[in-house]
């Protein structure tokens, strides 16, 4: 979900090729998660295994990662690690939504309604622990770095960027700004034509490109102010001020010094503590315990993993194997980082 400041955020439309050279961390459960809303038959079934398993996630971290790559853009996948206690009050929110999802999707289904059935099957979808270790291990065959954050994987994205490690974070969600991400990539690993939910129109992604520095020169805040902006129009760590939108929320941090005159100003008193979750934007949990390292893809891992174990087309990822390797540095191992900034 994250915190819903994208229309207050000034963004760039670019070309893949604009991010050509460019090591960026990406947000890995955000783009597991799109892979298995959208890799689904025309009713919503997602793709699966002849056991049952579903694969979809798979198969988006296996392509789409190599058309990444065939762009000369390099993907580190940063998991998260366990959630902060401020969010199990969103995650059980979300729990609840995903279970309403799938009875409509079932009840559509029922009623022969395709186009309710895919959407509700997206809204469902949910990303268990097995699928999670299945995406490191197939990033290991095919060589792609990844790393396992502390605690939230934004949080931890927007820390190697601030380091210089990465040049950018990669997600959906605009929380990377917040955690203090200098730059945030959207729309990677959804670029292309996509149908719009419950239309018959189709729309061309595009990445975006939004940078810190110029959002808080655009907005006249700092980043303190724009944490206290999606404070109070709700983070997956605490529920919206009501009645407050962006809008409303940076004309109020602009107007006061203090989150507490902010409070007393709109006569709310929160269930919350905003100094809680000022800090957790401020000094997340993170780890300087990582290597970004691109190999030579193990070709037989791979194999084993998607067609073995998953019955994916020994043809289809022979054929991304071989564009694979030649989108692989030369070397197969490590390259200065020096060479992707």
């Amino acid at each position: 979900m994250g915190v819903a400041i994208g229309d207050l955020v000034p963004k760039k439309t670019v070309e893949l090729e604009a991010l050509a050279t460019k090591t960026i961390a990406l947000d890995a459960y955000n783009a597991l998660y799109q892979f298995l809303s959208a890799i689904r038959q025309p009713d919503g079934t997602p793709l699966m295994d002849r056991k049952g398993r579903i694969t979809s996630h798979l198969s988006g971290l296996f392509y789409r990662t190599i058309n990444l790559l065939e762009h000369d853009i390099r993907p580190v996948y940063v998991f998260d690690g366990k959630p902060p206690e401020l969010k199990h009050r969103t995650l059980e929110k979300r729990k609840e939504a995903r279970e309403k999802a799938k009875q409509k999707w079932e009840e559509a289904i029922r009623e022969g309604n395709l186009e309710e059935a895919r959407t509700y099957a997206q809204e469902a979808a949910r990303l268990t622990q097995d699928m999670v270790e299945d995406a490191k291990k197939l990033l290991t065959a095919m060589g792609i770095p990844w790393v396992q954050a502390p605690s939230e994987g934004e949080a931890q994205a927007a820390h190697m960027a601030a380091k210089g490690d990465v040049w950018a974070a990669g997600s959906q969600d605009y929380d990377s700004l917040l955690f203090g991400a200098p730059r945030l990539a959207r729309n990677l690993t959804i670029v292309g034509r996509r149908k719009l939910p419950r239309k018959n129109v189709y729309v061309e992604i595009k990445p975006e490109l939004i940078e810190l520095e110029e959002t808080l020169r655009t907005l006249g805040i700092d980043r303190r102010k724009l944490i206290w902006i999606g404070i109070l129009i709700g983070t997956d760590f605490n529920e919206k001020v009501p009645g407050i939108g962006p809008k409303r929320a940076l004309a109020l941090v602009k107007e006061y010094d203090s989150f507490d005159e902010i409070l007393k100003a709109l006569g709310y008193q929160p269930e919350w503590d905003w100094r809680e979750i000022e800090q957790l934007f401020l000094n997340p949990p993170v780890t300087d315990d990582y290597s970004i390292r691109f190999k030579k893809p193990d070709r037989d891992a791979v194999m084993k993993i998607l067609v073995e174990e998953h019955d994916f087309s020994p043809e289809r990822v022979e054929r991304a194997l071989d564009r694979l390797e030649k989108a692989t540095p030369a070397s197969g191992s490590q390259m200065s980082l020096d060479a992707w900034f």
